[in-house]
Formats: C-alpha cells, sequence, structure tokens
C-alpha cells in the first residue's frame, strides 16, 4: 500500500473572486483596485482584465457542480469587498450578499465546507483612493466588513480566513508595484503590513463577538522558504535577514505578538514602525484554528557585496524597485531545475521541511495547505482532451511531501489544489493557467484535464495514485 491519508484529512480545491468571476459591472458591485490596475496601459500581460474572468458570476452552479464531481471535502473561496459593500464602508449591496448565499447554500447543501476568505486582493477602490492599506482607516474599515459579512453568512461559513497572503498585498502593492494598486514606496509598503496585520486581528476578534468563540478563524501566509547558498554564516544571515522581511513581519505580530527586533533593526532606514499603535499588537495576536500555508517553490539567498541591489526572482513582471523592502545586501539566485511556466523550481522538500518548521515552531496550532500547484502549458489534444502530465507530478511530489511531514509529526489537517479553474493570473493575465479544470477563454467552456481526473481518484480513494493513473 502507498500514502494513504486519514479520514479526517480536508482535501479541497481553491479560487478568488477577482480571479474567476467576472461582472465586474454587475450586480451592484463596485470598483476595485484590480479593475483600476488591469486597465492601466502596460500593467498586465496583453492588456488583460478581470471584467469577464470565467465569468463564475454566471456559470457558479456549473463551478459548483464540478467541485461535486472532484469529490472535494472542502471549498476555498473569496469574496469580493467591492461587491458586498461597495466602496468598503456603508450600507451592504443586497444583490451582492444574495449572490455568496447562495454560492454558499449550494456548496452546504452538497457536503462540501466552504473555507471562505474576506480579503484576496480586490480592495475598494475609493479605500486605495483615500490612501489605502498604508493607513490605519482602511484596517477599520475592514473590520467593518468582517463584521458585516460574519452576521450575513456566519451561518454558512465552515471556516473563515481573514486575509490571502498579506505578503503580496504590501510589498508587491506598494514596493515594487507590480500587483494593484501599482505604487512603489517602501516605507508606505511597510506601514501596509501593520495596517493588513492590524486589519486581520480586528477581523478575527469581530468574527467573534458576533458568532461565538468557538468560530473557526484562520489566516493565509505565502511564508517564503528559503535556503542559504552555502554553510556559511554571511549567507545564514541572508537567510535570516530575508525571512525577517518576507514571514517574520507577519507571523511575528499574528502568532507571536510582537515584531522581531532584529527586523525593526534591519528596517531602521526604512521606517521607525511608528504606525504601531498602543495596543495594536495584542489586537493582531488572535488564537487560530489553523494557519494557512501557500507554497509553490524555494528560493536560494547568499550574501551580496555591500550596496549590491538585490535581484528579485519571484516570476513577476519586471519592475525596476525590488519588493524587498530595506534589503540591499541579499542576492536571490536564479532557480534552477525544471521550472514551472511561472519561472518557478520545484522543489518539493521545501514543503516538507516548511510545514515541520511551523509545526516544532508552534505547536499545538493545525496547518493546511491551503495553496499548491502549477502553472503549465496545457497539452490540448485533436479531440480536446487535455494531457498535462506535469501538472499530475507536480502534484503528486507535493502532496507526497505533506504525507512526508505529517509522518514526522507535523499536524497538517488539509490540502488545497490551487486552482479549480484556470483563471486572471494577476499581472500575467490569462496567460498562465494553474488551474485542474481548463477554461477556454473565447467560448468559457470548462474541461478537466488529466490532472482534475487524477485529483478526484486522490480525493475518493485517500491514497496517492500514480502519475499515470489518471482515468
Amino acid at each position: 500500500m502507498g500514502i494513504v491519508f486519514p479520514p479526517t484529512f480536508t482535501f479541497g480545491s481553491a479560487t478568488a473572486s477577482y480571479q474567476i468571476e467576472g461582472a465586474a459591472a454587475e450586480g451592484g458591485r463596485g470598483p476595485s483596485i484590480w479593475d483600476t490596475y488591469s486597465h492601466t496601459p502596460g500593467a498586465t500581460e496583453f492588456g488583460d482584465t478581470g471584467d469577464v474572468a470565467c465569468d463564475h458570476y454566471h456559470r457558479w452552479r456549473e463551478d459548483v457542480q464540478h467541485l461535486v464531481d472532484l469529490g472535494v471535502d472542502a471549498y476555498r473561496l473569496s469574496i469580493a469587498w467591492p461587491r458586498v459593500q461597495p466602496g468598503g464602508s456603508g450600507p451592504l449591496n443586497p444583490e451582492g450578499v444574495a449572490f455568496y448565499r447562495e454560492v454558499l447554500t449550494a456548496l452546504n447543501e452538497a457536503g462540501i465546507k466552504p473555507y471562505v476568505t474576506l480579503y484576496h486582493w480586490d480592495l475598494p477602490q475609493e479605500l486605495e483612493d483615500a490612501g489605502g492599506w498604508p493607513v490605519r482607516e482602511t484596517a477599520l474599515a475592514f473590520e467593518g466588513y468582517a463584521r458585516a459579512m460574519a452576521r450575513e453568512l456566519g451561518d454558512l461559513v465552515h471556516t473563515w480566513t481573514t486575509l490571502n497572503e498579506p505578503w503580496c498585498s504590501a510589498y508587491l502593492g506598494y514596493a515594487s508595484g507590480v500587483h494593484a494598486p501599482g505604487r512603489t514606496e517602501p516605507a508606505a509598503a511597510m506601514a501596509a503590513v501593520h495596517h493588513l496585520n492590524l486589519a486581520h486581528g480586528l477581523a478575527a476578534r469581530a468574527i467573534r463577538e458576533e458568532l461565538g468563540a468557538e468560530a473557526r478563524v484562520s489566516v493565509t501566509l505565502n511564508v517564503h522558504q528559503f535556503y542559504a547558498a552555502s554553510d556559511s554564516p554571511e549567507d545564514a544571515d541572508a537567510v535570516r535577514q530575508m525571512d525577517g522581511i518576507a514571514n517574520r513581519a507577519f507571523t511575528g505580530p499574528m502568532l507571536d505578538g510582537a515584531y522581531p527586533e532584529d527586523l525593526v533593526a534591519d528596517l531602521a532606514e526604512v521606517t521607525d514602525f511608528a504606525f504601531v499603535a498602543e495596543g495594536d499588537l495584542e489586537v493582531i495576536h488572535q488564537p487560530l484554528v489553523a494557519l494557512g500555508l501557500n507554497y509553490y517553490s524555494t528560493t536560494y539567498v547568499r550574501r551580496a557585496v555591500e550596496g549590491m541591489s538585490v535581484s528579485d526572482n519571484a516570476g513577476h513582471r519586471a519592475s525596476t524597485t525590488s519588493p524587498w523592502v530595506g534589503v540591499t545586501t541579499v542576492e536571490i539566485l536564479p532557480p534552477e531545475g525544471p521550472l514551472t511556466a511561472m519561472g518557478w523550481n520545484q522543489e518539493p522538500r521545501g514543503l516538507t521541511d516548511q510545514l515541520l518548521e511551523f509545526s516544532a515552531r508552534y505547536p499545538g496550532l493545525p496547518l493546511m495547505v491551503t495553496e499548491n500547484g502549477a502553472a503549465f502549458e496545457d497539452e490540448v489534444s485533436p479531440d480536446g482532451a487535455v494531457h498535462d502530465p506535469k501538472r499530475v507530478a507536480y502534484l503528486q511530489d507535493h502532496i507526497a511531501a505533506v504525507a512526508a511531514a505529517m509522518e514526522q509529526g507535523a499536524d497538517v489537517q488539509g490540502y488545497f489544489a490551487w486552482s479549480l479553474l484556470d483563471n486572471f493570473e494577476w499581472a500575467w493575465g490569462y496567460a498562465r493557467r494553474f488551474g485542474l479544470i481548463r477554461v477556454d477563454y473565447e467560448t468559457l467552456e470548462r474541461t478537466w484535464k488529466d490532472s482534475a481526473r487524477w485529483y478526484a481518484r486522490l480525493v475518493a480513494t485517500r491514497e496517492l495514485p500514480e502519475v499515470d493513473a489518471v482515468g
């Protein structure tokens, strides 16, 4: 017998509102920063926008049926803040709330647990116009939004996730400018880090105030898995510095109740952390039912010559500004080995290491792999079938890596494949495909790839199939 997962282990798939919904100007939805950014000339590949995306807003019943056919235990989706509360404050939009109630009701009736993310990057444009995440008022507005969603949808949600990948929101949005809103202001990026952390804490507290202490609240982080290029103390310190800005800037306040002292020292020339008000850290440090980790690849670093600009091989669109705020003497090495279509390496052992490290650092905190997957150039046969052996191999290797961590004692309770559908891949537009299900962007027809059939077999049997078991 091969690798077998317990019946209590959660297998799911995931999407995000702006990436799949479309209907950008329908149903009372207001504009988000991604509407504005994607319509900015040169911001996205081929000028692609999320105006239509996968048209999930109109085709959600079909997509729920795909989830049923996959047999997944859970579905991770996000609410579009500007769809339910245009402008980010004030009255709710009944039509937007009703849309999510319909989707969540259908999921529950199908026996699929909804894992709902409150923020997957589509900030209402009006809040950005007022300063965006670098200002405290945005975190306070998020608290009101979270409270309203708990009241309106709390009876239908299994687990609430406050934020998805705040690293991207802060650093790619406000430092490198390769994500919405496209700003390149390092000091503002650090203020955004704190106010995203604060928004998480305020939202978690508000949800529990509305629904009770037993409400299931989590957060999802894209923790970077750094490795030193050598055994030298200098390269080890480069890992420490990168880990501080990329990871501990979030895990410190959220999980430990404080910003790491070395991070504060490293960033002294960028910010004095004056945006941290009395009581903020206590608010941010909220109990979690699980920590969500999004994992795709690893990063190797070394200490560079003083004054050398950090190089970024994260696979994002070109920018003259680095997302690595305050880091000027670390070199990120080019990825090696077979790369995905995003230019990311494939190193499953990084996922095992990450899960074991977090399990050791935070015993008693369950872990969930809330995103994992790969973009490849799909092979479409003449009869329309989609053969994607590289994606199947990637999934098998990384799910095996999850099992390896569990065998060594890590408390991992679930895995969500990214993504259910091919979709709008942010600044890459529609040029990168992560889906288990292919979307023809001209007809919007959905077609199961071999990876979907393979994943359905895994979910049904709880045993990791061979790569060629796609029938």
